[in-house]
C-alpha cells in the first residue's frame, strides 16, 4: 500500500521524528495537535479553552490539506492533563463537529509535550485511492 505524507503551513510543523498525517489507499491518519500557532512554533496560551481551540484548527487545516474535510473524520482521540475541562471540550468539540459525529475516546494523561493541556488526533476516510 502506498502511503503519501501530508504536509501543510496551516498547521504547526512536527515536532519530532513524524508527519503531520499519512495518507494510505482512501484513509487520513493524523498525527496529535496540540494548541499551538502555526507562524510562532509556540502554544498560544496557557489556558486549556485558546489551546483546545487551536489544536481543533490545526486539525482541521491537516484534514483540508489532504483534500478531505472534517464530515470525513472516522474517530477522534483526545488526551487532556484535567478531566474536569471534558464539559468545556465538549462545547469547543461542537463548534468544529455539530451535526456529523465520529467515534471519540477522551483519556486524561499526565502531561503532554510543551506542557500543553490537550492534544487531539483523528483518522478520516474517503480520501481518493492513491493507486487511482
Amino acid at each position: 500500500m502506498e502511503c503519501k505524507v501530508v504536509q501543510t503551513d496551516r498547521a504547526p510543523a512536527a515536532i519530532g521524528p513524524y508527519s503531520q498525517a499519512i495518507a494510505a489507499a482512501t484513509w487520513l491518519f493524523v498525527s496529535g495537535q496540540l494548541g499551538i500557532d502555526p507562524e510562532t512554533g509556540e502554544l498560544v496560551s496557557p489556558g486549556f479553552a485558546p489551546q483546545a481551540r487551536q489544536a481543533l484548527e490545526n486539525l482541521r487545516q491537516i484534514v483540508l490539506a489532504a483534500g478531505s474535510d472534517l464530515n470525513q473524520v472516522t474517530a477522534v482521540d483526545v488526551f487532556v492533563t484535567n478531566i474536569e475541562n471534558f464539559a468545556e471540550f465538549n462545547k469547543i468539540y461542537a463548534e468544529y463537529f455539530s451535526e456529523h459525529r465520529p467515534a471519540r475516546a477522551v483519556v486524561e494523561v499526565s502531561a503532554l509535550p510543551k506542557g500543553a493541556c490537550v492534544e487531539i488526533k483523528c483518522i478520516a476516510s474517503g480520501l481518493s485511492d492513491l493507486r487511482s
